[in-house]
This record gives C-alpha cells, structure tokens and sequence, in this order.
C-alpha cells in the first residue's frame, strides 16, 4: 500500500455496491493513471464512481479531491464530515466545522481522525464546543505493535477488542488537538468539564484516591488563560507516558502519569469516547498502517 499526503483511509460501508463492468474498466483505466494515489481514491472508485480517462491529466491532489466531491454528492457524509485538501496538502479541513488540522504534528505524528465535542444546555440545545483531531506516531505504532498486529488483516485489527486498550496503555507518542468553536467558552468551564470527564476516567481506571493527580491536571488551566474561537489546546502523551499540555503553541504543565495519560486518551478513544465515528476513523487508519 503507498503511503500518501493524505493519511486518510474512509470508513467503508458493510457492502460496496455492485460495480458495473463499463464502470469497472473506467476504473482500471485510472487506476492505472495514477499509480501512487492514496487509498481514499481506490475506496471511492469501489463506491461506484467511474474516472474518465482525461482525469489522469489533472494534477494528484485535484485529482483526489474530484473523486472525493463526486463520491460524497452520492453518498449521506460521514458522521465528521468530509475532508478537504488545500493546494500544499498540509492540512485537512473538517466540512462539518470548517476547522482545518495540520495533517502532521511534531515531525511524526499523523492525523487519523477528527471529531466534535458537544455539550447539552439545560438539555435542550446541543453546542458544538470544539473540534478535535487524533494524531499518532506511526513508527511508535508498529514497533509496539506490529509484533501483536502486523499479520492481522485491518478488520480483524479493528474488531480485537484488545485493540483500543492497547492504544490506550502503550507508551505511544501520541495528540489530541483541540480547536475551540464555542466563543463563549471561558477556561474555567474547560477546568470544570476536564474535573467531570478526567475525573471519572481517574476513578475508573485507578480508584477513587485520585484526586491530587486530578487537581495538578485541571490546575494547568489558570484563570489567566483566555481561550477565544480559534484557539488550541494540545494534550500530549510523550514518552514515558509523560502529558505535556499546551495552549495555543504555550506549555503550561507536564506531567508523568500513565494513569492520567490513558485517562485522558480514553476520552477521545476509549469506548465511551465522545465522538464514536472519530474513534473508529482512528482505530481503521492505525490498522492499515500495519498493511504497508
């Protein structure tokens, strides 16, 4: 499998449609064109979308992004939205938000899923608070894992149910980018919610005596810090199961603690995790890296 720009592979529906065989040879007839473009061309031409020829003279990432507009008008969108290349190809944009991900962060870590989390007010209206994107380092991913995983197809990659708490407990460079949308949102309601979310993954995965570790985590967002539309939080697992978290580019706090770590993975890709289609985006895409 080439590995491409664009780190994204779809998920698939059950079933793929039947492909007609005049649909079947315009599809060989492009994929033979163009060798090297990313499995999101290939899993949109098996949803039934015939390439002409004269495709093949467009430049790749038109090419793709073609393929991918006429695949989506066929189709309801994913749950998170379609994604849209820009011209350098290093970024990804959400279409549901319009919030736009570096495709790489820190030199390695690639961006495999995007999600929203949303919040009930008075339960009577949901707000999108802010987007987020999952990022891992795919070298971390198959020296710890490859051993466990690198003879398993993607599917039975993504149906072992020791998948994610592997994700969860390795020592995995990995980030989860977060984009404020809210404009409304104070740090103090993010201190408050971190004290709900984090704190029931403290006593879930560690006991009930965890409140100290909960306090240095939620402490790091001091009243001082204004957090309008647009800014970003990164919560980081480095190595040594180390979460070094960042406001806007500004470190404000490290901490060593494999509990806190998978506690605050788990929120995004745990089993309870907030935006359930960004958790299986992950998992599928850190699957077929163990089938390059």
């Amino acid at each position: 499998m080439v590995s491409m720009r664009f780190p994204f592979s779809f998920s698939q529906p059950p079933k793929p449609p039947h492909i007609p065989s005049s649909t079947s040879r315009s599809f060989n007839a492009a994929a033979a064109a163009a060798a090297g473009v990313s499995v999101a061309v290939a899993a949109v031409a098996l949803a039934g979308v015939a390439v002409s020829s004269e495709d093949a003279s467009k430049p790749r990432h038109q090419f793709l992004q073609d393929a991918l507009n006429s695949f989506f008008s066929n189709r309801p969108l994913p749950l998170w939205g379609s994604l849209s290349l820009n011209d350098s190809g290093s970024s990804v944009v959400d279409s549901r938000t319009g919030v736009s991900f570096p495709s790489i962060l820190a030199g390695s870590r690639r961006l495999l899923g995007v999600g929203i989390r949303k919040k009930s007010i008075l339960g009577l209206k949901n707000i999108d608070v802010y987007a987020f994107g999952v990022y891992a380092d795919n070298n971390d991913i198959r020296k710890l894992l490859g051993e466990k995983y690198g003879k398993l197809s993607s599917s039975e990659i993504v149906e072992n149910k020791e998948f994610s708490d592997d994700l969860l407990e390795n020592d995995i460079s990995m980030t989860v980018r977060l984009q404020i949308i809210y404009s409304k949102l104070s740090i103090r309601s993010v201190r408050s919610a971190f004290e709900e979310s984090v704190g029931s993954r403290l006593q879930k995965f560690g006991g009930s005596d965890n409140k100290e570790l909960l306090q240095r985590f939620t402490s790091q967002f001091k009243d001082e810090y204004k957090i309008p539309r647009g800014s970003v939080i990164e919560l980081a697992r480095e190595r040594g199961h180390v979460l070094r978290t960042t406001i806007d580019g500004k470190e404000v706090g490290s901490i060593e603690s494999k509990l806190l770590c998978r506690s605050i993975l788990d929120l995004y890709i745990g089993e309870e995790s907030f935006d359930k289609r960004a958790k299986e985006d992950v998992e599928l895409n850190l699957a077929s890296l163990f089938q390059k």
